[in-house]
């Protein structure tokens, strides 16, 4: 039963006791790698930003004030990278800080002296040229090249890189924010947002629930609002608007759909804003307001899963949050879990399982990759002294998946749904690691039911155990006959594919024979155009494919090219580049990364620059 009460002029909602401001368990932070705070003295609980968007010197300026737990602790430790620190105060007087040594990673910790009964701070700051999380972008980077755009990428530790903090997940707080942006923009973030522009480009947000810092999001474009529903939809770019609304108009059936598994929505609105290309992931799960890239606009909803991964994250990632990167599987192994649950439902059992399978074999390229440190292919890593980034790949996301639903087959559907149920009510608004995660499952289903299952094979040892689940698919396997066939009679019955799915086409040019000749691949190129398609997902296989097998029929090259100087997504490009620089190519990828690598935000370039060894002169 959902519950609204008013608490001190807050909405608050109650789900089984998910979410009470006044009960939400304090924390005893463990040690963070990735975090130069220490919150276990003094800890931030609420922010108050107030900010300047200055497009002209593509910087912003202003202020962060936050409401501290302070364990009488003479001192309190924010994450900053490239960031000016101008001044600070402790309870509205001025203090001394000062920045510590700079770690290429992590930044530099803000040390600012305290009392120990200090209850607020304020960092006065600017951002720099150098701040990983803002792209700022020209109106000829965007959809409709009128106005500028601006975004910002906070996951997993850049939101230090625009806004003084205590950069780690197991850290959650509520936050407002007033934003200032030029008058003939709009500035959403993942709270409370406007529908529609103010006469003076003065925006103030809310964000009620307390939510882990590489959630705080903000974007600044000329872009428009289209509802749904009452609780879902989509903001975008003018000539954006209706394709976006089309293509994603399932959204409240998502919604309603996850709530019927695993209770009910708990951050009152879904809302999706289409970014410009250059944006580095398919989507990012900010609360309330998903940022998605447009390459899933395929005018058939082909590719909405990423919508219902998004959503996922509603539970699995906001509402219970990975306590350290090091257990991010907790975040996303969960999430393409629920994922496919949701596709299940509405879109029934084969395109879960097509979706499923495509996973399975994403995670066998992934394994291949890690031969040489297997230990990056266990679920609870070690990073220290790394990149969080370095765990975000399908280990996380499709050896996750593959030992929930492996949990689900051995204890059966009903059993786990109700633990999965309990386990996101438990733990709302609070994060969680790996071992809490194991502790709970084995007191609330496999000791409860009296099953036998190897949790610690899956989570610690590298690969894949034997009794994992086994995903087939009938359609995949027609797919590899009509591959067989088309070779074998050197011609292309078009029957054979008619009303085929996006993953369909996908396994189709993911398998085929690693002996095929350039020939077949014109003729499939003749027969189905697919350097000319108009999905991403199909376009970004294929081309591919293409460098792995030398075609260069039908002006391929310069589609390559195209697709990687306007396309930013992280997945699709790095995947194109890695296929180059494996069939010795690199020369090739160089020369384009060159014209590209200015459109890219400086997540995929610190991925690319890695694969092709490119130094910045």
């Amino acid at each position: 039963m959902k519950k609204i009460i008013l608490l001190s002029g807050c909405l608050i909602i109650l789900l089984s006791g998910c979410y009470n401001k006044k009960s939400a368990p304090a924390s005893d932070y463990i040690e963070e790698p990735h975090s130069f705070s220490k919150p276990n003295e003094a800890a931030i609980t609420h922010l108050d930003l107030d900010i300047n968007v200055d497009f002209d010197n593509e910087i912003i300026h202003g202020k962060a004030s936050y409401l501290i737990k302070n364990n009488k602790a003479s001192q309190i430790i924010l994450d900053s990278k490239f960031l000016t620190i101008e001044k600070v105060q402790a309870d509205g007087k001025d203090t001394a800080f000062s920045l510590g040594d700079f770690d290429e990673q992590l930044g530099s910790p803000l040390k600012i002296d305290i009392n120990n009964d200090t209850k607020q701070i304020t960092v006065f700051y600017k951002t720099t040229h150098k701040t990983e999380a803002l792209q700022w972008l020209k109106p000829q980077q965007t959809t409709d090249k009128k106005h500028p755009f601006l975004f910002t990428q906070g996951q997993a530790i850049l939101t230090r890189t625009w806004i003084p903090i205590q950069d780690s997940p197991q850290i959650r707080i509520t936050y407002n924010a007033k934003v200032k942006v030029p008058s003939q923009l709009m500035a959403v973030m993942s709270a409370e947002n406007p529908k529609t522009k103010t006469p003076d480009g003065q925006y103030t947000f809310k964000m009620a629930q307390p939510i882990s810092p590489y959630l705080i999001a903000l974007a600044v474009g000329d872009i428009e609002y289209k509802a749904i529903s009452n609780r879902t939809g989509i903001y975008a770019e003018k000539s954006m608007v209706e394709k976006a609304h089309d293509e994603f108009s399932d959204m409240e059936n998502m919604v309603a759909s996850a709530e019927a598994l695993y209770g009910t929505y708990a951050w009152e609105q879904f809302d999706v804003i289409v970014l410009p290309p250059s944006f580095p992931f398919g989507g990012m799960e900010n609360p309330r307001l998903t940022f998605a890239t447009p390459t899933v606009i395929a005018g058939d909803k082909s590719l909405t899963s990423l919508i219902a991964h998004e959503l996922a994250h509603s539970w699995s990632g906001n509402l219970v949050t990975n306590a350290t990167w090091d257990d991010f599987w907790l975040n996303e192994g969960f999430t393409v879990y629920f994922e496919m649950r949701i596709m299940e439902a509405l879109y029934g059992k084969d395109r879960a399982n097509m979706l499923a399978r495509i996973g399975r074999q994403d995670l066998e390229e992934e394994i291949e990759s890690f031969k040489e440190t297997p230990d990056d292919t266990k679920l609870k890593l070690n990073l220290k002294g790394r990149n969080p980034d370095d765990g975000m790949n399908s280990i996380a996301y499709d050896k996750g998946y593959l030992f929930l639903r492996t949990l689900e087959e051995t204890a059966g559907r009903e059993k786990f749904d109700v633990f999965l149920k309990s386990y996101f009510q438990k733990h709302a608004f609070s994060t969680i690691h790996t071992e809490k995660f194991v502790a709970f499952l084995n007191e609330n289903l496999l000791e409860k039911h009296d099953i036998t299952f190897n949790t610690n094979e899956w989570i610690y040892n590298a690969g894949i155990p034997d009794n994992q689940a086994i995903i087939s698919s009938d359609k995949f396997e027609t797919v590899e006959k009509t591959i067989q066939q088309f070779v074998k009679t050197n011609t292309v019955d078009k029957t054979l594919t008619k009303d085929w799915t996006t993953q369909e086409w996908v396994h189709f040019v993911r398998n085929f024979p690693n002996d095929i000749k350039t020939e077949h691949m014109a003729m499939f190129d003749e027969a189905f155009n697919l350097t000319n398609s108009n999905n991403s997902y199909i376009a970004m296989v294929w081309y591919e494919q293409a460098i792995n097998h030398d075609y260069h029929g039908n002006d391929v090259d310069a589609k390559i090219e195209d697709f990687l100087i306007k396309v930013g997504r992280r997945w699709y490009v790095s995947t194109i580049y890695k296929a180059f620089k494996r069939n010795d190519k690199t020369d090739v990828a160089l020369a384009i990364y060159n014209k590209a690598r200015s459109n890219y935000h400086a997540v995929t370039t610190n991925t690319v620059d890695g694969i092709l060894g490119y130094k910045q002169e």
